[in-house]
């Protein structure tokens, strides 16, 4: 009989049990670290996760520093209210033990309505599962779709978040590159590059770029979905925010309905960020086992919460058009300032709530502009290296503080671009 015995570096000792005589095992020493799982470690795949300069500029203002924040998309105003007053009351009412992990059949009604009235798919409840806000929804979307080995595709540029949400399923990432010449829209030809694989994330309009896909865009997505036979997974959580052309759903397209999977939330539509309410809609057959998944992971999502979102839905488009009023006025202003100077290229927004600008011009790559206009100017932006090499060479711009303050801050940063120029 033999006694297996780990040892700090992973090796076994074999221990003979019938000549020696059996001894607890020791302490392990203070020096010993405990492996964690490969899935965990490498959500990014060995680099930053991208938001290294967002958490420098939240510390600097934790240590009393004026900066002026350009970086995350969350709005200057609170959530509505009213929103809040719903939430507070079904709290008050009792609603704070487990919900429905599907999430409350009039939340799921509701969206499902929206969804069909906007799509003019049709829509139930039992093609809607409620999310702990889009993250969540993203997470169960690949999930659903993905296997240990399996490849997820992917747009670059894209949110910081995507690659690492397909590797947590043990999936490879693998992004497909789309180019600023033309203005960031993938064509079927960028798509093509792409090595067999079970999933294509694409999200319009887009976070960094502002881009709206054209239908052209959505048409190559959709053919190159079905010629080669993966589900597709379509981040629209910026949904009300589309100031050129308009919005089309991808689950809306000619036989996409089965294969596609939308991600949706309140977050920006609805200016409740912190209230982590979103949800996954596909087909039936697809939210059935993801109930089973939240059930093993988030266990759904607080009733009071979701009574809150069903209120928020109720008050329609108008609700909705006041709250993402301010990113179309300050977009007009912020494109109006870039239009003055030949340096900085904007990346025209169509949609979201960012403007993204090609700084190559000044000799600096988006990350050390961005580090630089930190320092020098107390501004914060995201390097576009935090959404991938494509974006590389630009920064975004979040449109999430008052006219008077983006202004100023966006004409010291042409200044700055001017001032980094004549330096070269």
């Amino acid at each position: 009989m033999y006694f297996a015995l780990r040892v700090k570096e992973h090796r076994v000792k074999r221990v003979d049990m019938r000549y020696r005589g059996y001894h607890a095992p020791q302490p392990i020493g203070k020096g010993h670290q405990m492996k964690l799982s490969d899935r965990v470690t490498g959500l990014t795949g060995g680099g930053s996760d991208g938001w290294d300069l967002f958490y420098r500029a939240r510390a600097m203002v934790a240590a009393g520093e004026q900066i002026t924040e350009l970086t995350i998309g969350e709005h200057d105003i609170r959530t509505d209210t009213t929103i809040l007053e719903a939430m507070h009351a079904s709290a008050l009412d009792g609603n704070t033990g487990y919900a429905l992990v599907p999430g409350l059949p009039a939340l799921r009604d509701a969206v499902a309505a929206r969804i069909q009235e906007r799509t003019g798919v049709p829509t139930t409840r039992e093609n809607v599962l409620i999310t702990p806000g889009g993250q969540a929804g993203l997470f169960a979307a690949h999930s659903a779709v993905l296997d240990p080995g399996d490849t997820g595709l992917y747009l670059d540029p894209h949110y910081a978040t995507y690659p690492g949400t397909i590797r947590a399923t043990g999936a490879t990432a693998v992004a497909l590159s789309t180019r600023p010449e033309a203005d960031f829209q993938p064509s079927l030809a960028d798509l093509h590059q792409a090595p067999p694989a079970q999933s294509l994330l694409v999200n319009s309009p887009n976070n960094p770029t502002g881009v709206v896909y054209a239908r052209d865009t959505q048409d190559a997505i959709a053919r190159f979905a079905t010629e080669r036979d993966l589900w597709l997974i379509s981040d629209e959580v910026y949904d009300t925010q589309v100031w050129e052309g308009d919005h089309i759903s991808m689950r809306s397209l000619p036989d996409m309905a089965e294969r596609t999977l939308v991600v949706g939330s309140l977050s920006k539509s609805h200016a409740m960020t912190g209230s982590r309410i979103g949800w996954v809609v596909g087909p039936a057959t697809a939210i059935a086992p993801l109930i089973t998944l939240v059930t093993h992971t988030t266990y759904g999502v607080p009733g009071y919460i979701q009574d809150a979102a069903i209120f928020a839905l109720a008050q329609g488009a108008g609700l909705e058009t006041q709250i993402s009023a301010p990113f179309q006025r300050r977009r007009a202003r912020v494109l109006a300032q870039i239009a003055q100077q030949n340096l900085l290229r904007a990346i025209r927004p169509s949609g979201a709530m960012y403007v993204m600008l090609d700084v190559r011009a000044t000799g600096l790559s988006g990350e050390a502009f961005a580090t630089k206009l930190l320092e020098d100017e107390r501004i914060a932006v995201m390097p576009g290296e935090s959404f991938g090499q494509a974006a590389a060479g630009h920064i975004r711009v979040a449109l999430t503080v008052e006219d008077t303050a983006l202004e100023a801050a966006i004409d010291r940063l042409l200044s700055f671009a001017q001032r980094c120029t004549q330096t070269l």
